[in-house]
């Protein structure tokens, strides 16, 4: 079945969630975090995820913007900026303006020109959302930004995909569920959605119930689905 929506994860898939980092890195003053951006950037993620994931599992939901926070100091006492307080307020301002990846504005135009339905279904909280998808400039490119803010619990659990339909009013064999991050895959696909896995750094596929029905270099070819 061809789907009819297309729909979204937001950070990696969407949004480079390493430019807040490298973004920093390059500017006036910014030499101490040149040397170590990278790995400050790897532990910033891999902190974020495995906080929802705890947070999920303990029914300590937080808003994403918390989390985000928190994972940033673990990353930046990780690479001994704890104290850096100026450091640590922009990153966090960085973050809430992403760079989208090149290909995104032109994917998401392709797939509206073919009138297939388009959201985002984030961990994100609405604000960090409306805050990214403006400035990447692809507000009218998307119909909705569903965040797990609806339902006070993170990705993968199935309450989040069901936000879907509740939004949409498309069902779960019409979906075509995007992300870079295998494990989100894996709970989409257990939910009942079509999925493509966007693989960006050429990693293994992860060990888990459910595999990806498609995997994509990059977003560019998304459209060949219809």
């Amino acid at each position: 079945m061809r789907p009819t929506a297309f729909v979204f994860d937001a950070y990696g898939t969407l949004f480079d969630v390493s430019a807040a980092a490298r973004a920093a890195a390059a500017e006036p003053g910014g030499e101490t975090l040149a040397a170590v951006w990278p790995k400050l950037a790897e532990d910033w993620r891999r902190k974020q995820l495995e906080y929802s994931w705890l947070r999920a599992v303990m029914g300590a939901h937080a808003d994403f913007a918390e989390v985000t926070a928190d994972a940033l100091d673990w990353a930046m006492a990780a690479q001994g900026l704890g104290a850096d307080y100026a450091l640590r307020t922009r990153l966090l301002a960085l973050y809430d303006e992403l760079d989208a990846y090149p290909e995104v504005p032109a994917v998401l135009q392709s797939l509206k020109d073919k009138g297939a339905r388009r959201a985002i279904l984030s961990n994100g909280s609405p604000r960090m959302l409306a805050s990214a998808i403006a400035a990447a400039g692809i507000g009218d490119l998307l119909e909705a930004a569903i965040s797990v803010e609806d339902v006070g619990i993170f990705k993968p659990s199935a309450k989040v995909y069901a936000l879907v339909e509740a939004h949409l009013g498309v069902p779960p064999s019409q979906v075509m569920f995007v992300s870079s991050n295998g494990w989100d895959v894996a709970g989409a696909a257990r939910f009942g959605f079509q999925t493509t896995w966007v693989n960006r750094s050429g990693a293994p596929i992860d060990r888990l119930p459910h595999v990806p029905a498609h995997i994509l270099p990059d977003l560019t070819r998304l459209s060949d689905f219809l």
